[in-house]
């Protein structure tokens, strides 16, 4: 039994987390040997010379062209990430893959005692798990970590010059797809439709389920047509072909073969809950005791929405390979999360069903409320970037998952690891920075069809942070090694400043900083940081910088006209009740102590450090009931929902969301 013991006690902590630099610095073997872009001929724009290296190497293999950029944009949206690998061990734009080469390119995690569960019944334990373990790849490597090698071996071409010379790893691509389409006995033609199979085994080896749809999604951006610039300055297009479809025979030998592989792997009851959309695969979490039935893991029993609303979705990143994090959620003695997303291809594994509470984002009460979404990755590792096609299997996961419980597709409802905020003050210093600063919110956003856009003038009193994600690219530190510069990358957060000036200081988090020491630019600390997506209310405007009211303070960010970072906006604020000079936030919507019956211990409604002044305005996310989730032991039976009188707001308080009591508050329209 798990006992009653306050919220604010130690626990486990799980793979997306926040990093030492000592767990952070086998990063640095990430770090790129720069590529050149590829070479322009005499009287040609360098901006055009990949466009041509995809023109060659579709010639020479005789690949339609179109099929070759729509794998490369699946891929890498064309970029060759100067020569770094991917989380998977993929290079370029074609993302070769070499997971030999990429072995060493980051700790597999860091168990340092963060409890993540969020409700302190749990003892601080780390499992025998040691910091910073590294990857052991096995002496066979599944045939989507080596592609690299294989493309050598069929254009004759030195790996090192595949994985760092953007043409060459074209031309390797294209050699790659002309070799599946052989293996598979068809011709090879002009007619990119001939060619759905191929790109299926392409992007997932012999896995049918992420082949199909990394084939839909690669015809489905042959048929739309996308123009981009590279990374390194490369303007690329694809044509749009509107009325193209893939060869009907193959599409539904593939589909057969996608739909019986994963009847074959839906686990118990088949009751998978994915989108047909991608591939998915069940991987159950263990709900068992130890300890001689002294206590049990890894997650809890429920019966949401019936009991309890989903009202959000947590993004994390898992701070280890695929393999790892799948060893991982199988321990009845670690936490848990409810699916796990695959870098290289965007295979899905559901752990946790969604009506059950996974033990994941530190905080008991969002626990109770969301469900959580690992992806595969490192977030101080900025050139460990993300395939396209995990960003799109993400987005139409957590576009089924908004549908099915009716959660907005908002920032204050679909939040990263690090919006959650802490439950009570000792426990803000230890809450999980995970995705970071390198997620791309924007592109996610406009997957899952919200783009942030403008919504109002200049007086609508809000403000959305949308900086150019390639252009913005602040400077962070401690990625690889405590006190250096992380590599120079784009980035979807905005600096923080207590003055219109780069050179004032940045603005303090004392739930962070608890000893009154200032934010720093490292890329674990919060607390001056402003991300993509994230609403605040106008606190005042100079020049090209705009001020918001973040943390009970008027934080300033450079915010200039001709490349502006943010977008005006306009809503729902909360600010304290007349007559009252400031009010309290809170970690967690809980319920007044009168609500508890006499078998539930009560639950203290603890307030964070900080405090909003009269006259500040921050903007709302929701209202939601005060509500406990009592569930102590392994029977289900003795589980309790505490529901109270008290009424709550949650507000972008600061780079965390936060709750205030709606008796504290009065709740108006922006701007007005």
């Amino acid at each position: 039994m798990r006992g009653s013991a306050p919220e604010d006690a130690p626990r486990t902590r799980h793979p997306a987390l926040r990093r030492s630099a000592t767990a952070v610095a086998a990063a640095a073997l990430l770090l790129p040997l720069l590529a050149a872009a590829p070479s322009a001929r005499a009287g040609e724009s360098p901006s055009g010379a990949l466009q041509r290296a995809f023109g060659d190497a579709a010639a020479r293999y005789h690949v339609p062209r179109s099929v070759l950029l729509g794998v490369s944009y699946l891929e890498s949206r064309w970029d060759a990430h100067g020569g770094a690998p991917s989380v998977s061990g993929g290079y370029g734009p074609m993302h070769l893959t070499d997971a030999r080469a990429a072995v060493a390119r980051a700790p597999e995690y860091s168990a340092d005692g963060e409890d993540a569960r969020g409700d302190g019944a749990r003892p601080l334990r780390t499992a025998g798990r040691s910091p910073s373990r590294r990857v052991a790849l096995p002496a066979e490597l599944p045939a989507r970590l080596r592609t690299l090698p294989t493309a050598a071996r069929l254009t004759g071409l030195p790996a090192a010059r595949l994985r760092t010379d953007p043409a060459a790893n074209v031309r390797g691509g294209a050699a790659l797809l002309a070799a599946a389409q052989r293996a598979l006995g068809l011709p090879t033609s002009s007619d990119p439709a001939k060619w759905y199979t191929a790109v299926a085994r392409y992007g997932s080896g012999d896995d049918p389920r992420s082949g199909a749809a990394f084939a839909r999604d690669v015809f489905g951006v042959m048929r739309q047509g996308l123009s981009r610039t590279t990374d390194a300055g490369q303007r690329v297009t694809l044509a749009a072909a509107p009325r193209l479809t893939a060869d009907a025979t193959q599409e539904k030998r593939l589909s057969s073969a996608a739909t019986a592989r994963r009847a074959a792997t839906s686990g118990a009851g088949g009751a998978l809950e994915c989108p047909w959309s991608v591939a998915c695969e069940s991987w159950p979490a263990p709900y068992e005791q130890y300890d001689d039935g002294a206590n049990y893991g890894n997650h809890d029993l429920a019966d949401r929405p019936k009991d309890q609303r989903i009202d959000a979705i947590v993004i994390h990143d898992t701070e280890g390979s695929w393999e790892t994090t799948l060893r991982l959620i199988k321990d009845p003695k670690y936490v848990s999360w409810h699916y796990t997303i695959r870098s290289a291809d965007g295979l899905i594994a559901q752990h946790v069903r969604t009506q059950d509470v996974a033990w994941h984002a530190g905080n008991w009460y969002l626990n109770s409320h969301s469900i959580g979404i690992e992806h595969e990755g490192f977030l101080a590792s900025p050139d460990a970037w993300y395939t396209e096609a995990m960003y799109r299997a993400s987005a139409r996961l957590v576009k089924y998952l908004a549908r099915k419980y009716g959660i907005p597709l908002d920032r204050q409802h679909i939040l990263g690891h690090d919006n959650v905020p802490g439950t009570v003050p000792s426990t803000i210093p230890g809450m999980h920075t995970d995705p970071g600063p390198y997620w791309d919110w924007a592109h996610y956003f406009t997957l899952l069809g919200r783009p942030f856009a403008r919504t109002a003038g200049p007086r609508g009193g809000l403000v959305t942070i949308r900086p150019s994600y390639d252009r913005n690219r602040p400077v962070y530190t401690d990625c690889e090694k405590a006190g250096q510069p992380c590599a120079a990358h784009g980035s979807g957060a905005v600096r923080l400043y207590t003055a219109p000036s780069e050179s004032a200081p940045l603005v303090q988090d004392i739930g962070l900083h608890p000893d009154g020491s200032a934010s720093t630019t490292g890329v674990n600390d919060t607390g001056a940081r402003a991300t993509t997506g994230q609403r605040f209310a106008v606190a005042g405007r100079s020049g090209d910088w705009t001020a918001i009211w973040y943390l009970g303070q008027r934080a300033w960010f450079h915010n200039p006209r001709s490349h502006p970072t943010a977008v005006n906006a306009k809503g729902l604020v909360a600010t304290p009740k007349a007559g009252r000079l400031e009010i309290p936030v809170y970690g967690r919507a809980y319920p007044e102590k009168e609500a508890y019956p006499a078998q539930v211990p009560v639950q203290a409604v603890t307030p964070l450090p900080y405090r909003l002044l009269a006259g500040q305005e921050y903007a709302v996310g929701g209202r939601v009931r005060s509500e406990y989730f009592y569930s102590p032991t392994f029977d289900v039976t003795k589980h309790a929902v505490v529901r109270g009188q008290d009424v709550y707001y949650e507000i972008q308080v600061g780079h965390r969301v936060g709750y205030v009591r709606a008796a504290d508050v009065d709740v108006r329209s922006s701007g007005s």
